[in-house]
């Protein structure tokens, strides 16, 4: 493998990365990008590895011995301080990050997302090891905008809607809107990890993903995941798809989104591990202002590309009107935009997305159908059997 240069031009030493939550969506995605392209070794930490069982197995694979995999569960086990000292830098990916959870599991969110994160801030801190926490957008809350009248010409002005790093107010519903316990407790923990490096001189990075999609993101519920689950929206949109199932659209789906692909995301996090000296210290959006939908465009879109795809028709009715109540239960709340400001990452990392939003959906949707039809179908037939 030639040298790799950083943006700087000096060469890359290889490190040693203990990666935490390796075997989700993410970090499944992160682990293939590592192995394929740079000499860095893995300790990947995770309760499973089926998403990364591909690069574990077999042993000729030309990565073999760069990559190990480590079963923890990160709220109770001895082994993690060991591990983040054998490493030159450690990326925690763990958190429950599945919105339906946020109001009716608030305690595990909070308990997921905060306390159980704080011991690998205190070892990284105490050990001199880099961090790169993941965070998420949702710690933005509400636009500035959304207070606003209805019919105020400010709420098309950029200054009330755009989310920016270092200076947009990270704005939350009441504390009986358990939906912002998620925020809230990931909130807490980046206010935490900038404390540590001002007091205590800890290196960090905070990343905050707008909705990241790809292959292997999220579950269909009852064949990877809960038969009840509810993952996030365009998981539940491909499940209705699969299902041929008018797609659910909470509230009439006005909340905008932007989307941006698993690997240009993942681009991104490579440049912020090897540019330690352009990345410590900084908060980066990772996202794209350019894929910006309303849930109900998404759910249009989806449902287009899923016809492509799957060469099946469009259903006569393929979209239903759901109260957030009756979807996601009591203490539903929701941001009614996020766009990111890109910035900080452009001028630190002078990076770019670069997928169309039909391009990712329909990698993403070309991969669920391949992956999930024929399971679904198998499941749909025997429920209706018995």
């Amino acid at each position: 493998m030639a040298a790799r240069m950083d943006l700087d031009g000096r060469p890359i030493k290889p490190m040693t990365i203990c990666m935490i939550g390796a075997g989700g969506f993410i970090g499944s995605h992160l682990c293939e990008k590592l192995m394929e392209e740079t000499p860095h070794k893995v300790l990947a930490l995770d309760v499973y590895n089926d998403k990364i069982k591909h690069l574990l197995e077999p042993d000729s694979l030309p990565w073999a011995g760069r990559i190990e995999f480590h079963r923890i569960n990160i709220k109770h086990d001895s082994r993690l301080e060991g591990l983040i000292k054998m490493a030159d830098l450690t990326i925690n990916l763990a958190a429950i990050c599945t919105p339906a959870d946020y109001n009716t599991r608030p305690l595990d969110t909070i308990y997921s997302n905060f306390i159980d994160a704080l011991p690998v801030v205190k070892y990284c801190s105490e050990n001199n090891k880099r961090l790169i926490h993941f965070s998420t957008c949702e710690v933005y809350g509400k636009t500035i905008g959304s207070f606003l009248p209805k019919d105020s010409p400010l709420r098309k002005d950029p200054a009330y809607y755009i989310l920016k790093e270092d200076t947009s107010p990270c704005i939350f519903g009441s504390i009986e809107k358990q939906r912002w316990s998620y925020a809230c407790a990931k909130q807490l923990i980046e206010r935490l990890i900038y404390a540590e490096g001002a007091e205590n001189g800890l290196d960090f990075t905070i990343v905050r993903p707008f909705n990241w999609i790809g292959p292997r993101m999220d579950f269909i519920p009852g064949i990877d995941g809960p038969s009840e689950g509810v993952p996030r929206v365009l998981a539940c949109f491909s499940n209705n798809l699969l299902r041929r199932e008018p797609l659910k659209l909470v509230d009439g789906g006005q909340s905008q989104r932007t989307f941006v692909y698993i690997k240009d995301a993942i681009e991104a996090v490579l440049l912020m591990i090897e540019n330690p000296d352009r990345a410590n210290g900084h908060i980066f959006n990772v996202g794209n202002p350019n894929n910006e939908v309303t849930v109900r465009q998404l759910a249009e879109m989806m449902t287009q590309v899923y016809t492509k795809v799957s060469g099946e028709p469009m259903l006569q009715s393929p979209s239903i009107d759901v109260s957030s109540k009756e979807f996601y239960g009591e203490g539903y709340d929701d941001s009614d935009k996020r766009i990111p400001d890109m910035t900080i990452i452009n001028k630190q990392l002078g990076w770019n997305p670069k997928t169309s939003l039909w391009d990712l959906l329909e990698s993403t949707l070309t991969y669920q159908h391949r992956t999930y039809a024929e399971a679904i179908k198998k499941s749909m037939a025997k429920s209706t059997a018995s």
